[in-house]
């Protein structure tokens, strides 16, 4: 612990005794003071011994570092003299090398030309051989030393080969005829050693037949051996990549140039084995059915190039991938030049197939929307004034629209940028999608929803009709729904092809004019429709008026009265209900705002004229608040603020009708109708039966 000089002379005079007052015994200070010196004496001679050892111990350190030094010293010197004797062993033995390599040199120069001289005494031994026209040599007549045979004959022939014709014809023919049977004999060795799956032997084969010319046949030969068995199931590709992952396998351990035998068995089996596959898939379609030639265009591409992804992982020399794109062109090259051809022709007569038995479903003959000067001058003119140009059409609410034709009409469209996608050459890729997207922008935009558009137009019935249709607003919704289907296959399937190029700004500009076009027509249209609230309105009269009866807010017997609302409340909160719903589903923004609130500012003035038709008894005055309050919670569904407040007001209007004659000036000053005229005021008090009573005109006046 460490050591604390206050507790340690308290632990001292707490142990002397007369130190302190334990036990009761008094405090001796002398004797307290004797043991202090006491103390501290001991403490000194305890303090010089303690330095005497430690002086000793520093002598001790001191010596023992000066013996250490000078030993470190001695091992110095030591290590010096060994590496001086190490220099010199190392150059001794550099100087030795240096002879022995000379001397190896001399050697070497002096073996060589004598080693030459006995292979040139034995060709020219066996070369006499082939001159007398008789071969003695145990290397040609025992077959088990074709391989020594082998090399004898490769330099045999081509000794032959510099040699005069007129002198040594006859002898140059028969070493190419054994040339040529040792050559046919090692081929067949090999073939049998392949059938046999002895690898030790065909490596060695193989190893002799590389100085041959017949190298070649053996590899070939090798070839068409693997493939045997090896395409029986019904795919190819599969089938073809099992072949390559075996073969990769084998052949290091048989060529010496494993990565051409490879390449050379890979491309036999794309101009042979796919080649023949790819052909007899596409020609049996290719004049008859293009969608079926289509997609097994794009499936055979895909499954090719899939292959070709697998084979990348093998070596196949510097350059695999140009390699193999060059098979993958000399197979599809003849189908991919004019695919984009095909590709748009197909689309073209299947787009207007799907909207023509579209259109015979519904029993419709479509009919031609004009163009050129008189259709542009209609256009302006419509634009312009909002009226209708030409005859209404009675379209028995069909919009025409399908989101099922669009459905297939985009699921065409996007399985061609897919076959675009992978087909098109990549500089082709922009221009050709371009146009697959045109041929989307023409069947989908203009022959579908554009139609669909003008004959909405020309089905809008004129504003003083007397049947209410909101027809065109179910138009206006589903021309919504499919623009957003659009906009997503743009965005998902045509940018990614044409996002790095020049066709990016034209595509983007005609999307732009067309949906410009589809929103002129599409809010002529919707600003047509509103005017249409009028029949709306029409109808909510004719219902007030057919089933509105004077006796409900005047009845026979006022302590009989069951109903909490008119059967004409009922009937028109049901009607609104309705047509507000569909308005909701069939626009969406702005447009739902802007309309729900003129028709709400209308129906809300429809109900206060109707109901200052009447005149109200106490009951019926109640009851008439009941229609309001129920007229009220159908305005909610509206949820525009200005249409709730109206109707707070009417509400608060009618307590007139049946509030106390005490209490009219207060509820008339009231928080909702202190703003009001106070000739509106009057004019709903006045409806009161006991109006004319002197006691209720004297209140009000």
């Amino acid at each position: 612990e460490p050591f604390v000089a206050d507790e340690y002379i308290e632990r001292l005079a707490w142990r002397t005794p007369g130190g302190g007052s334990r036990g009761g015994e008094a405090f001796d200070p002398k004797r307290l003071l004797e043991e202090f010196v006491n103390h501290i004496q001991e403490l000194q001679v305890m303090d010089e011994r303690i330095q005497r050892k430690v002086e000793k111990l520093e002598q001790q350190c001191q010596k023992e570092a000066k013996e250490f030094a000078k030993k470190v010293q001695e091992l110095q010197k030591s290590n010096q003299v060994a590496f001086q004797h190490f220099q010199e062993l190392d150059e001794h033995i550099s100087y030795v090398a240096t002879k022995v390599c000379h001397l190896g040199d001399q050697l070497e120069g002096v073996n060589t030309p004598r080693q030459r001289a006995v292979e040139a005494q034995k060709l020219m031994k066996y070369f006499n051989e082939f001159l007398d026209g008789e071969l003695k040599s145990d290397v040609f007549t025992n077959s088990e030393k074709i391989k020594e045979a082998a090399d004898i004959i490769q330099k045999l022939h081509l000794i032959a080969q510099e040699l005069p014709f007129d002198r040594f014809s006859e002898v140059k023919s028969k070493i190419a005829s054994k040339y040529h049977d040792l050559e046919c004999q090692l081929i067949q060795e090999f073939t049998s050693a392949q059938r046999r799956g002895e690898i030790s032997r065909m490596r060695e084969v193989a190893a002799v037949l590389l100085h041959f010319k017949g190298y070649s046949h053996c590899v070939d030969v090798y070839i068409k051996q693997c493939q045997e068995g090896a395409f029986l199931r019904n795919d190819v590709f599969e089938d073809a990549a099992i072949l390559c992952q075996r073969v990769n396998k084998q052949v290091g351990e048989v060529f010496s140039n494993p990565e051409t035998v490879l390449a050379k068995l890979i491309q036999n089996i794309f101009e042979v084995k796919l080649q023949s596959y790819v052909k007899d898939q596409l020609e049996e379609h290719r004049k008859s059915d293009a969608e079926q030639y289509l997609k097994n265009l794009y499936d055979l591409y895909s499954r090719t190039t899939n292959l070709s992804s697998k084979l990348m992982e093998f070596n196949l020399g510097t350059d695999k991938q140009t390699f193999l794109s060059k098979l993958i062109k000399s197979i599809f090259i003849s189908y991919l030049e004019n695919y984009i051809e095909v590709e748009i022709g197909y689309l073209k007569s299947r787009s207007a197939m799907i909207l023509q038995r579209y259109y015979d479903s519904k029993n419709h003959q479509k009919r031609s929307i004009g163009t050129g000067g008189i259709q542009d001058l209609k256009e302006r003119i419509r634009q312009r004034t909002n009226l209708p140009l030409g005859p209404s059409i009675d379209t028995h609410g069909e919009t025409f629209l399908s989101q099922e034709v669009v459905v297939n009409l985009l699921q065409e469209t996007k399985q061609a940028f897919e076959r675009c996608h992978r087909l098109s050459d990549p500089s082709d890729l922009p221009k050709n999608a371009f146009r697959i997207f045109s041929m989307l922008v023409e069947f989908l935009c203009t022959e579908h929803i554009d139609y669909a558009l003008e004959t909405g137009l020309a089905g809008i019935p004129s504003s003083d009709s007397k049947n209410a249709n909101l027809y065109f607003l179910d138009v206006v919704h589903q021309a919504n729904t499919i623009f957003h289907l659009f906009d997503k296959q743009f965005n998902d399937h045509l940018m990614p092809l044409i996002s790095s190029s020049p066709k990016l700004s034209e595509c983007l500009q005609k999307k732009k004019d067309i949906i410009e076009q589809m929103e002129v027509k599409l809010d002529m249209g919707i600003d047509r429709q509103v005017q249409t609230l009028n029949c709306m309105i029409g109808q909510m009269k004719h219902i007030l008026a057919a089933e509105q009866k004077k006796t409900d807010f005047k009845p026979e017997d006022e302590n009989n009265v069951l109903i909490q609302y008119t059967n004409a409340c009922v009937k028109v909160c049901g009607y609104v209900r309705k047509q507000v719903e569909k308005i909701r589903n069939s626009m969406d923004g702005k447009n739902v705002d802007t309309v729900l609130m003129e028709l709400g500012v209308r129906f809300h003035r429809l109900i206060y004229e109707h109901l200052q038709q009447y005149s109200y008894s106490c009951m019926g005055g109640m009851l008439a608040i009941c229609d309001v309050a129920e007229y009220r919670k159908c305005a909610k569904d509206f949820k525009i603020a200005l249409v709730l407040q109206l109707f707070d007001t009417l509400h608060a209007l009618c307590n007139l009708l049946v509030v106390a004659p005490d209490n009219l000036k207060q509820v008339c000053s009231g928080e909702q109708l202190a703003n009001l005229d106070k000739n509106i005021l009057h004019s709903f008090v006045q409806l009161r039966v006991d109006y004319r009573s002197a006691r209720l005109a004297r209140h009000f006046s």
